[in-house]
């Protein structure tokens, strides 16, 4: 029988290749001998794989089932490199040295487009790519040694600081051989060449030399960013350097350390995990390699990784440890992710490896069910196997089952190693730890695949070692945080499992700590016992819970009567927890309940009823005044059976002067934005008689929350400014028609504005103000009280039209919806601060219909700001952009970045009707052009002169948002409207919108005044450009130009490419020759001398006018023969017909 060898301790980590990507090649047709792949990248969307053929193949990893070709026709593809935190952008080098960007427009649904090209390197072999890790900047390196930035200017990026870029591509550096290796980090990019590493600062422009030692070769470097245990240490950089060393150099290029690995790499080599071959180990030490690393990879938390002609080499520099090292052949370059590696081998191949720990490859085969592979694994592997930290993914039973699973006949050798390994695990001469003990009092332990602690009890046949898993575990929680980076996203759902478990045995949580072999006398003899414990106290909790709920809204005598008999009833439960009368007690109370919420709404049920039929009455729905009748007396119905009300605001005690001093005082901090100085000093009047009913309203208030709570347990966090609590679910089981009933009419209270002590009668006129501030005040209120009986799409859309000037009613929804998702999985996710997969979580669980959708797009903006914004693009119709400018009411800077982004996922026929549609109310074009001009704009003195006009070529300065301006005013819209947005326009100078509304407005002499200021012929004589149509507009035109002083014509460099390097290009200026020459090619030169002559403009001609009109003559003419010669033809014709 062969034994299968067994691997030393000391590695705990293998390379797994569980998939094939041959069939993915074959499919891609890349597995020819004509077309093959020749470079690779990955990111943590994309798989990116350049061919010979110049295409570039985008394959999505998530089941490899979205695919993107982008082609390219400057030659094969040499170099890919994706955007690691933009992933909808590409970098790709071709064989002829130009640099192609691709923007994928994935958020757009739209096609990818070529953003940039760069030809800085033609004709060169660029040898290495590198992405900036905040901006959208590619690195370049070329075998000549040339080192360039490109500079990537697009729509998602601040159009501030990409508005004025002249000059998209710098020249880093040139060093004095090939650049091997490129790697960027926190303003730092690390070059390495054929013979030295070096530092550059790319913000500061410096640049070092890493060591002063020479090298010859290829040889790698990369940085090495330090974990967040750390602290503020910075991070490190590792350079390769001959004979199977490293340079361990600090983030300012100070070389700290040599590290040898020659010593270490004389081990034999790991197996690589595959499911085409059985692995096998030969633990014959090998000779010492002195190897030259071509590339250094940072390979997770705390690992760098490498490769040469013989295999993959993964380091653990920090501690001078080979975590691995094994035989992969031919190898011609390694893109990774994580733990992820995928190998280009140079016949094409591509293989994809995964870095695990050696239970985690084991758990992922038996998921598979390749039972025989999993076996050797663990046969070869047992001492990794055995220990601790590999006992909470493969428990004793996941060992039995394994081996089950194998076959005597053909596997005896490995099921007899395993049934050897499972025997180590559980010695049987143990006293604490026998699977086969006697000890009943204990149970055993095993952690399943979804975190939860399965807990097992055995008669006759006890386990220990078992029960030992669970303190195992909680001790081991410290080794789980050191693991790689990969394993974290799996094992954060088994973390949130075990905590949510936790709660389950309070009761048991100090035993956790404790080793099971010591003898505990507090344990119960069984499981049933306990689980009776806990079923008693949940129903206790239950049954004081639905009598408080009963008596949350009673008078505060009987009220405190029942509270009275409530503790003494918790007493007596208490001390005789498990008695058969105590559980008749609590039916008793059950019962009696249903009959008293019955009796609690009938009322309420009957005024719903009556309201109900008399709003179909066509008198009282069309009558404001009778409809607000009709909803105040339902009303009273509505708080007098859910008690919502406070003393404080009873129409029966205080007068309505008396209610606005109170809430006046209870709001003071929210009513100093929105109340005037004077009439804020007034509400102080009658501070003393407030105080006193403000104390008895908080005591009130406070015993309120206090049940709240036990009703909702998220009620406590959503306090306002006065002292309410939201109530977001019934206090009482309300039937399906009825609350629908209710949902009406308390939506229709809601828009009507019918609160609480609402007076229907006419205030005077000097307390109008102090009126609408109530009313938002009373409407917070109104919302808190009665949020579970709120239509909360109507409920938004009035807020949004009717309290646009009041904040403080949003913040108040903002924060009942928040309540409403506080447990979601959203919410729960938005801990860990991973936007990309909170994003990916919400698109997940769409499509979305529910306001709800607000509360995790508000969270989103307060964690990440602007950066969350964009991306809420995908969820219109379901956010609105009056939603997103609630939300950015404090920035309208990012409320503009979302219309802009929004307007421009559309295609271009569709964007002015979608902007259209939102221009609700009409009030909001004029609001979001002075916006849009305002923002992300030329200052205003380079725009307009000290006199109002403008400023020569001051309309060829870059706008932020010019398109969304100028779709903004082609909208239909009424005279005096389109006059105002004039005006905007002129202001800010905003010429081509004010030009466009002049001649739309027929203020033509203005528009043709404006152009000569400006001082351009195209805007005469372009695509867009306006021509006099009558001989007085060219009378008009030519005398502009000539009094239009020429000193206005300034040289020198200015914005646009008509003017440079100090020479004047008169022939875009606007002068008189110029404007006459127009005037001879609209007319002809034989009608426009006669125009001219009168205006007495002949005699400032040059030759070049001359000349010219006597060209235009001759063209004339020809044309005319031309046209005569056609006509003649066809006359022939028609009469040949006819013969």
């Amino acid at each position: 029988m062969t034994s299968v060898p067994m691997i030393p301790e000391s590695y705990s980590h293998v390379l797994a290749e569980l998939e094939c990507l041959d069939p993915l090649l074959s499919a891609l047709r890349l597995d020819s001998s004509r077309l093959k792949c020749t470079c690779i990248a990955v990111s943590r969307k994309w798989l990116a794989l350049g061919s010979s053929g110049g295409g570039l193949n985008l394959i999505q990893k998530d089941g490899w089932k979205q695919r993107l070709f982008l082609t390219h026709k400057e030659g094969a593809i040499s170099r890919v490199a994706c955007c690691l935190h933009d992933e909808d952008y590409v970098a790709v080098a071709t064989s002829q040295g130009l640099v192609v960007v691709w923007e994928l427009n994935q958020e757009r649904r739209g096609k990818p487009e070529r953003i940039y090209v760069s030809t800085e390197h033609k004709g060169k072999k660029v040898t290495s790519l590198c992405w900036d890790t905040a901006a959208l900047r590619v690195f370049v390196g070329d075998h000549v040694g040339k080192v360039s930035a490109i500079k990537i200017n697009t729509s998602k990026q601040g159009k501030a600081a990409a508005a004025f870029v002249m000059f998209p591509v710098q020249i880093i550096t040139t060093v004095d051989s090939r650049v091997v290796q490129l790697d960027y980090l926190d303003g730092r990019l690390l070059i390495s060449s054929l013979t030295r590493s070096y530092l550059c600062d790319t913000e500061r422009e410096k640049f070092w030399k890493i060591g002063n030692k020479e090298r010859d070769g290829e040889y790698g470097a990369c940085f090495f960013p330090v974990g967040k245990s750390c602290g503020s240490q910075q991070p490190l950089i590792y350079c390769a350097r001959p004979g199977s060393r490293m340079w361990e150099a600090n983030f300012e290029g100070e070389v700290l350390s040599t590290h040898q690995f020659k010593q270490l790499l004389s081990s034999p080599p790991l197996p690589v995990i595959t499911l085409r071959l059985d692995p096998q180990y030969n633990t014959s030490a090998c000779s010492l390699q002195s190897l030259s690393f071509p590339k250094l990879l940072y390979l997770t938390e705390h690992c760098v990784m490498t490769w040469t002609e013989r295999g993959i080499y993964v380091f653990i520099p920090q501690n001078v440890q080979v975590l691995l090292w094994s035989e992969v052949k031919d190898i011609q370059d390694i893109a990774v992710y994580r733990n992820e590696l995928f190998c280009l081998h140079t016949n094409g191949k591509v293989s994809h490896f995964s870095l695990l720990l050696v239970e985690r490859c084991v758990e992922r085969l038996l998921r598979r069910g390749f039972w025989s592979l999993a076996a050797r694994v663990c046969c070869l592997f047992q001492n990794s196997i055995i220990s601790c930290r590999a006992r909470k993914f493969l428990p004793l039973d996941k060992l039995e089952h394994l081996k089950s699973q194998l076959d005597l006949s053909t596997q005896s050798d490995v099921s007899s190693q395993l049934e050897e390994l499972i025997s180590k695990l559980e010695p049987l001469d143990s006293a604490c730890s026998s699977r086969r003990s006697s000890i009943s009092s204990h149970e055993s332990f095993s952690v399943l695949d979804s975190g939860i602690y399965r807990v097992i009890s055995r008669r006759g046949s006890q386990s220990d070692e078992d029960s030992c898993s669970l303190n195992s575990q909680t001790l081991s929680e410290d080794e789980r945080l050191k693991e790689f980076t990969a394993h974290q996203e799996e094992e954060r759902v088994e973390l949130e499992n075990v905590s949510h478990t936790s709660v389950v045995v309070e009761t048991d949580r100090n035993e956790t700590f404790l080793p099971f072999s010591i003898p505990l006398s507090f344990r119960s003899p069984s499981p049933l016992v306990s689980l009776q414990a806990v079923k008693e106290s949940v129903s206790s909790f239950v049954r004081k819970t639905t009598e408080k709920i009963g008596t949350l809204h009673m008078s505060p005598d009987v009220r405190v009567r029942q509270e009275i008999k409530d503790d003494e009833e918790s007493h007596e439960v208490t001390a005789s927890i498990a008695t058969h009368s105590q559980e008749e007690d609590e039916n008793e109370v059950e019962l009696q309940s249903q009959p008293q919420e019955e009796d609690r709404l009938r009322d309420l049920k009957v005024a719903t009823t009556e309201a109900i039929n008399k709003l179909q009455d066509p008198l009282v729905l069309l009558e404001p005044q009778c409809l607000r009748g009709v909803l105040q007396e339902w009303f009273l119905y509505l708080e007098e059976t859910f008690g919502f009300k406070e003393p404080s605001f009873s129409g029966d005690c205080l007068s309505m002067k008396k209610v606005k001093n109170v809430l006046a005082e209870e709001q003071s901090e929210v009513l100093e934005e929105n109340i005037a100085p004077e009439q804020h000093s007034e509400d102080h009047v009658g501070k003393r008689q407030t105080d006193a009913l403000q104390g008895i309203t908080e005591q009130d208030q406070s015993s309120e929350a206090h049940f709240g709570r036990e009703v909702c347990e998220n009620d406590a966090n959503s306090k306002g400014a006065s002292g309410h609590v939201f109530q977001m679910y019934p206090p009482c089981l309300i039937a399906h028609d009825i609350h629908k009933d209710l949902m009406e009419l308390t939506t229709l209270c809601f828009e009507l504005n019918v609160f609480p002590c609402e007076n229907g009668n006419a205030e005077e006129s000097a307390e109008q103000d102090l009126q609408r501030t109530m009313s938002w005040v009373l409407a917070c209120q109104f919302i808190k009280d009665y949020f579970f009986l709120l239509d909360l799409k109507r409920l938004k859309r009035c807020i949004t039209s009717n309290y646009t000037s009041s904040p403080s009613v949003w913040e108040t929804y903002i924060e009942g919806l928040k309540e409403l998702t506080h447990t979601s999985p959203v919410t729960l996710a938005m801990e860990n601060g991973d936007m990309l997969k909170i994003l990916k979580l919400l698109n997940d669980l769409g499509p979305w219909d529910s306001p709800l959708l607000l509360a995790h797009a508000q969270r989103l903006y307060e964690k990440f700001g602007e950066t969350a914004i964009r991306p809420l693009v995908k969820f219109y119709p379901s956010i609105l952009p009056s939603d997103i400018m609630q939300l950015c009411r404090h920035h309208p800077a990012h409320f503009l970045a979302y219309l802009d982004s929004l307007v421009k996922s559309k295609p271009e026929d569709e964007r002015s009707s979608l902007l259209q549609s939102l221009l609700n109310p009409e009030a909001l074009r004029l609001d979001w052009l002075c916006l849009a001009v305002s923002h992300d704009a030329p200052q205003r003195t380079n725009t307009v002169d000290s006199e109002g006009n403008p400023r020569p070529r001051s309309h060829l300065f870059t706008w932020g948002y010019s398109q969304l301006i100028l779709l903004l005013i082609k909208l239909p819209a009424d005279f005096v409207t389109k006059e105002r947005m004039a005006h905007c326009c002129k202001s800010y100078g905003f010429w081509p919108g004010y030009l466009s509304l002049c001649l739309e407005l027929d203020r033509r002499i203005e528009a043709f005044t404006n152009i000569v200021h400006l001082d351009d012929m195209n805007l005469l004589d372009g695509e867009h450009g306006s021509i006099p149509e009558t001989v007085e507009e060219w009378k008009f035109l030519l005398h502009l130009a000539q009094s239009h002083s020429t000193d206005l014509h300034y040289h020198g460099t200015q914005n646009g490419n008509t003017i440079g390097h100090g020479s004047t290009n008169w022939s875009n200026c606007i002068t008189v020759e110029n404007v006459a020459l127009l005037l001879a090619k609209v007319i002809g030169p034989d009608r426009a001398l006669p125009v001219l002559q009168e205006c007495d403009l002949t005699a400032e001609f040059s030759e070049r006018f001359t000349r010219i009109c006597e060209i235009l003559r001759i063209a004339e003419k020809r044309q005319r023969a031309l046209i005569q010669s056609m006509l003649e033809r066809c006359d022939r014709f028609l009469w040949s017909q006819q013969a």
